[in-house]
């Protein structure tokens, strides 16, 4: 699987959305996009749901969310978790 990675933990309202759609154009079923939050973006959730689009949101720790999306329904995004809190 190829990964698209966005570590957004720094980056301010609206660059994150921005990114992230770039990233979502490019994705087919052997693809997801991986973005790294200090929230959860409830505006790229509800444009992955729009499209119906296979993702997870998952909170690691206090200012860590870990966003996967992919068109790929058959995958386990879970599987591609990588913990960044100690």
């Amino acid at each position: 699987m190829k990964r698209y990675f966005l570590d957004a933990r720094e980056l301010e309202h609206p660059i994150p959305l921005e990114r992230s759609i770039i990233y979502l154009k490019k994705l087919d079923e052997n693809s997801y996009y991986y973005l790294l939050h200090r929230k959860e973006p409830i505006p790229l959730l509800a444009l992955a749901n729009e499209h119906n689009l296979n993702y997870i949101s998952y909170q690691e720790c206090e200012n860590i969310w870990h966003i996967l999306i992919s068109p790929n329904k058959d995958i386990n995004l879970e599987q591609f978790i990588q913990k960044v809190c100690e």
